[in-house]
């Protein structure tokens, strides 16, 4: 645990008892991801003290799900964005393991790592479009076993050196894959239980993320992830935001699923129980919302992270 407290991304983004404030691509309205938009506000969050950046992994577009998901892939996107900022955090929301090669996703994950100064906060997770695993020809009922699968191998060989691996997908007993992160290891996110036991989540990840749902039912799962976790290991819950022009309007029904309609003020009372509840980190999705995105980072940058991200 102590290499992943000095590591960049996951210093600058959770704290202990505290709440800070994040942004998940695409960072425009509705938007077809114009690379220079996003770019441009990247920087702009950087520069107002948001702590992290986001990234969904989408390997196919399926029209019927709803959202088309991220439109480049996470690697290789998230390195452009390391070439274009300087501190804050970057991480994937999240990568499905099981649909990769674990040892193609070790060397992907410890060069972004590198590449980025040591900020890449890799979330994995076993995904939640269901023509994925068919066009990939994997078995969705060995998503479970190919999770652990991937973590097990990847931090085998993030960490030694020529090791032997034979598992399902990997037979390793020549070379080795480079390079080795800086801290031989990277932060790993869970992303929901991706079939597996609250215990075996809170011995291999290094935080959580669930998505956002009643208050005492969040509330119930934090304590039990508390309760499993021997040392601070991060709570994140994500938010589909659409913030209205109006500070003082009350939040009113949207319907999509882990969302909130509101004005700023009732955001800030609301962020404030999530930090009392125990969660350490929360990314908006802004892209559905009803008024340009540099708008809206504009306004919680300036009145709403200066509260949290301190």
């Amino acid at each position: 645990m102590t290499m992943i407290k000095n590591h960049n991304g996951y210093k600058h983004t959770f704290i202990e008892n505290k709440l800070t404030l994040g942004l998940a691509f695409p960072l425009e309205v509705h938007t077809s991801m114009d690379i220079g938009e996003q770019v441009k506000l990247a920087k702009k969050a950087e520069d107002l003290g948001f702590s992290a950046l986001f990234v969904r992994d989408s390997p196919l577009h399926d029209p019927k799900f709803g959202d088309s998901g991220n439109l480049f892939d996470p690697f290789v996107f998230l390195s452009y964005l390391a070439a274009h900022t300087k501190k804050i955090a970057l991480g994937t929301a999240s990568v499905v393991t099981p649909l990769r090669n674990p040892l193609h996703l070790a060397k992907l994950a410890a060069s972004l790592d590198i590449l980025s100064s040591n900020r890449f906060l890799f979330g994995v997770a076993t995904g939640d479009r269901p023509i994925e695993y068919p066009a990939f020809k994997v078995e969705s009922d060995d998503k479970g076993r190919l999770f652990r699968e991937s973590i097990e191998v990847m931090k085998k060989v993030w960490s030694e050196d020529f090791p032997t691996i034979e598992t399902e997908k990997v037979n390793l007993t020549e070379g080795d894959v480079l390079p080795k992160p800086n801290q031989s290891h990277i932060p790993l996110l869970g992303t929901g239980y991706a079939k597996q036991s609250m215990e075996w989540l809170a011995e291999h990840m290094d935080g959580f993320m669930f998505y956002m749902q009643e208050g005492f039912r969040q509330k119930e799962l934090i304590r039990t992830w508390r309760e499993h976790t021997v040392t601070f290991k991060p709570f994140i819950q994500p938010i589909i935001l659409d913030l209205t022009e109006d500070p003082k309007k009350p939040p009113f029904p949207i319907p999509i699923k882990a969302s909130l309609r509101t004005g700023r003020n009732f955001l800030i009372d609301y962020l404030y129980a999530l930090q009392d509840m125990g969660i350490n980190h929360t990314m908006f999705f802004l892209n559905t919302g009803s008024r340009p995105a540099d708008e809206v980072i504009q306004e919680i940058g300036e009145y709403v992270v200066p509260l949290f991200n301190k």
